[in-house]
């Protein structure tokens, strides 16, 4: 696994942009410059984020979500994990 993050992710696992990999690392996302938690869709190229509006839900069970456009930071909340098979 690389360090490098995809431009897009999107933590809906019916999503072609779903990546349990990297979900599983944790991901930080700064959107307009505020550190957010309800980030359910990201992309740093066309600077948006899907965000979840407050604990609504569609009748699928999906969270329902805003668009929003700015400037959008990614990071990984931990680091690689390396596998190390020495016996």
């Amino acid at each position: 696994m690389t360090d490098t993050l995809p431009d897009r992710l999107s933590t809906d696992p019916n999503s072609p942009f779903f990546n349990e990999e990297v979900l599983s690392r944790g991901i930080g996302v700064r959107f307009k410059g505020v550190e957010r938690t309800n980030v359910e869709e990201y992309c740093i190229s066309e600077g948006w984020v899907r965000l979840a509006v407050g604990k609504s839900v569609d009748r699928r069970g999906m969270p329902i979500t805003i668009k929003a456009t700015g400037p959008v930071e990614v990071w990984f909340q931990t680091e690689a994990q390396a596998d190390d098979d020495e016996s």
